[in-house]
């Protein structure tokens, strides 16, 4: 009942949370023009980057390809113009996005909505603002976030909400849904928000948890909360393996 609780608070405090609707936003549409080989750099698609400017502008924005620049409209066809602030922004990108790294980062508001699979790092550093990834996430989703929604609704990869390398403090506010399962150290050094996945986690969920809140609805492979000093983590199925320290009830 604790867990059903703590999922109810998640869902209801952070889906009221994400400002104007789509339906009063200006939207940008990004439509992939071609296969991606080597992975893009992308950081520049948010809705703080496209806010005021025209499609013809936004398609000029530079994304990094390996060691060149190249404008966002060499992958992409861009139609609609942005709002004038970001709160008035949304990108919809139509089509898979899994070999386009750093969407949504450090954005402070509006939406984005990727109608397929994001690459690695969508949402990192993200303030505010919504992301709706329609498919999976590569790792590294919502890196060291500080406010905001990242709704995963398939799978996850690995170190979402987690500690960049070399670092200890992770995610530090906002709410990560994911609808599927997620993989190994799920909210690594979290310091504060709420992550919530439906399915399973793999191993070292909440690693150096220091607060906020991690609830699984699934059951996790091993070695929940190791190193763990503040924050709850609520798994409702099975634990496989437990922590050295933590007592079995």
């Amino acid at each position: 009942m604790r867990g059903e609780g703590m999922t109810e608070g998640v869902l209801i405090n952070k889906m009221t949370e994400t400002g104007k609707s789509a339906g009063e936003m200006e939207e940008v549409t990004l439509i992939p023009k071609k296969a991606i080989d080597i992975k893009l750099e992308a950081d520049v698609i948010t809705p703080d980057s496209f806010a005021g400017k025209t499609s013809e502008e936004i398609g000029m924005l530079s994304v990094w390809q390996g060691p060149t620049t190249y404008p966002l409209s060499d992958f992409f066809e861009v139609t609609g113009n942005a709002g004038s602030s970001a709160a008035e922004t949304l990108i919809r990108i139509k089509g898979d996005a899994m070999r386009i790294k750093r969407i949504g980062e450090g954005m402070s508001a509006g939406k984005i909505e990727i109608e397929g699979s994001a690459g690695m790092h969508v949402g990192t550093g993200m303030k505010g603002g919504e992301i709706v990834v329609y498919g999976d996430a590569d790792s590294w989703a919502g890196m060291e976030m500080l406010g905001g929604l990242l709704h995963i609704k398939g799978n996850a990869g690995d170190h979402v909400g987690c500690a960049y390398r070399g670092k200890w403090h992770g995610m530090k506010g906002g709410c990560i849904i994911i609808e599927g399962s997620a993989r190994h150290q799920l909210g690594g050094g979290m310091d504060g928000g709420e992550i919530l996945v439906e399915g399973n986690v793999e191993g070292f969920c909440g690693i150096r948890q220091n607060g906020g809140l991690i609830v699984v609805k699934g059951g996790a492979l091993r070695t929940v909360g190791v190193e763990m000093a503040g924050g709850t983590i609520v798994v409702g199925g099975k634990i496989q393996r437990f922590s050295p320290g933590f007592e079995f009830v």
